[in-house]
């Protein structure tokens, strides 16, 4: 497994080792005791980058779960360094080293809209190397907008939901699937007890159609204790502003989440999961509704000290 350090990955290494998986992850240093308290994983250290690591990480493997990538840079080649070519070259060893394994590529959404972003464009380009490299041993996964204890992306939702105003991000009519991470774990691992798919599938909660930005942000708010929010339209002008200083930032050479091209993604107006793409396997069905996730993961945010209580 690659990405055991990130935020999905934390959650996966545990999930995986609960089901009775070995787990084996590249990883740079040794892993902080307290973050798999009682789970004994395999580490070989290394990076994406190195290649004799990466034989050593597929070696022997059942399942093959790359869940690392990049989520912000300041240049589109290091998207594209990151999330295809090292997405390639880990399939390409996979297909030497371990031609039986089956590759679980988890990707973006994002990816279904490669013209928004380099992000988004460097997420479909990965899914298209994996596939073309494995075939019918790949499966590749597009999760929807992933929260819970540990994010930090979606912390601004519910930081947003305390004012008195609550600006609406997207517009009237734009919809956004979302998914709680320790149901997308459970997905995964379900996943890798399944057979490949051979092509690209997408998750999401129990609402595959996504939520307004009103029932977001509504629901964000209800979790921090704001049952009656006012909401209005954040204005163009300052969006776009704000995502100035971050385009200034990456011509500076400082990788940054809020740009003009993450702007586009935010403000994209259909990301929602048709259900002929969702993937719902035998045994999985999405446990945390939009409240009760929402409150458990502001929950674990005032108990880290990321939101005041």
């Amino acid at each position: 497994m690659t990405g055991a350090s990130g935020f999905i990955g934390r959650h996966l290494v545990r999930t995986l080792a609960d089901a009775g998986w070995r787990t084996r992850l590249l990883l740079r240093s040794e892993p902080d005791e307290a973050q798999w308290r009682g789970v004994r994983p395999q580490v070989v250290a290394g990076s994406l980058g190195d290649a004799a690591a990466l034989s050593r990480l597929v070696e022997g493997a059942d399942v093959v779960i790359h869940l690392a990538g990049l989520i912000k840079a300041a240049r589109q080649a290091d998207f594209f360094r990151v999330n295809r070519d090292a997405s390639a070259t880990l399939a390409q060893t996979t297909r030497r080293i371990a031609p039986a394994a089956h590759f679980i590529a988890v990707s973006s959404l994002a990816a279904r809209e490669p013209l928004l972003s380099d992000y988004a464009a460097s997420k479909r380009a990965g899914e298209a190397a994996v596939l073309s490299t494995l075939g019918s041993r790949a499966s590749v996964l597009r999760p929807p907008a992933v929260y819970g204890p540990g994010d930090r992306e979606t912390l601004l939702f519910f930081q947003l939901a305390r004012l008195r105003r609550v600006p609406l991000l997207g517009g009237q009519d734009a919809r956004i699937a979302m998914i709680h991470v320790r149901d997308l774990v459970r997905l995964i691992a379900a996943l890798a007890s399944n057979s490949p798919s051979g092509g690209v599938r997408c998750a999401a909660d129990g609402h595959p159609e996504g939520y307004r930005w009103d029932e977001l942000l509504g629901a964000a708010a209800r979790a921090v204790g704001n049952p009656t929010p006012r909401f209005i339209q954040a204005p163009q002008s300052l969006l776009s502003g704000a995502a100035l200083l971050g385009d200034i930032a990456r011509l500076m050479g400082s990788a940054s989440m809020l740009s003009s091209q993450k702007l586009r993604e935010l403000r994209h107006a259909d990301w929602s999961v048709p259900m002929s793409e969702r993937t719902q396997p035998t045994g999985w069905a999405p446990e945390f509704s939009l409240d009760n996730g929402f409150a458990d993961a502001v929950a674990w945010y005032r108990t880290a000290g990321w939101l005041p209580s």
